[in-house]
């Protein structure tokens, strides 16, 4: 089954986090053969890049793989956007988040992140792989 890796835990590898390394560097270790990211993933990762050569030498190095988006999943954005919009959120696009999430979910498999909230919120069927309290 693939896992779908949010951003952060791949950039607490990178980066040398002193909190979320270790925590991070196992998980992506113990599913190192079924990990994917999205395009919203991938551009989050050329941030702080210098070239898509760069983010192409992390993508080969974890051995993630690149899915794109199903129209499911561009829907179901929508719709979350829409009812955070409605509960008064005041970003005026979809965040990056609403995506992975919906991708995750329109997949049905789990998140691989350390950043719950809008997941929970907004995308409750989907399977968090995060941290507990005794991480």
């Amino acid at each position: 089954m693939s896992v779908l890796v949010d951003t952060n835990v791949i950039s607490d590898v990178l980066h040398g986090d002193p909190q979320w390394l270790e925590w991070s560097a196992n998980h992506l270790a113990e599913f190192e053969s079924s990990l994917i990211i999205n395009p919203m993933i991938y551009a989050e990762l050329s941030y702080r890049a210098e070239s898509r050569r760069g983010v192409d030498e992390i993508i080969d190095g974890f051995r993630l793989r690149l899915v794109e988006l199903p129209r499911d999943a561009l829907f179901l954005t929508a719709q979350a956007f829409k009812r955070y919009r409605l509960q008064g959120g005041k970003k005026t696009s979809p965040l990056a988040d609403f995506f992975i999430g919906a991708h995750a979910q329109v997949l049905s498999i789990p998140l691989l992140t350390r950043d719950i909230g809008r997941y929970q919120t907004y995308f409750p069927k989907v399977s968090l792989i995060r941290p507990t309290i005794n991480d």
